[in-house]
């Protein structure tokens, strides 16, 4: 059985929940990624994404050089463990149609993210029916 601590990216970048969203952007260009872990302090507070700052922030008209993370993150995320089963972190994404989780040490401290491109690309499972699930329109 292949665990999540076997293909998920370690290092994973966070932003504190009190960065603004103009930083939150500026850190997400400077990485050519699209969402990141929010912390408080080390603890997970929630994840917020290149859509959250687009359609919370801009479209509301928040200034981003004052507009919190933490008022457009998404609060109530789902997470996955470091030693949680490929297969049961495939089936969660499906479930809950989400491409990426954060993934968790025992301690319940940040140590990584696992995307469906990692399980796609690192691992022999299929991810089709993942896919399938998490692109399905509610």
């Amino acid at each position: 059985m292949t665990r999540i601590a076997d293909i998920m990216t370690r290092d994973v970048e966070t932003i504190q929940r009190d960065d603004t969203i103009q930083h939150a952007a500026q850190r997400m260009r400077a990485l050519d990624i699209g969402a990141l872990p929010v912390a408080d302090g080390k603890a997970l507070a929630g994840m917020v994404t290149d859509r959250d700052i687009a359609v919370r922030a801009v479209a509301e008209g928040m200034i981003p050089q004052e507009a919190l993370v933490g008022d457009v993150m998404t609060a109530d995320i789902r997470w996955c463990a470091e030693d949680d089963s490929v297969e049961d972190v495939l089936a969660e994404m499906g479930e809950q149609q989400v491409r990426r989780l954060p993934v968790l040490d025992a301690s319940r401290r940040i140590v990584g993210i696992v995307a469906l491109g990692d399980l796609a690309t690192r691992q022999s499972g299929h991810t089709d029916e993942a896919l399938r699930e998490i692109s399905a329109p509610d």
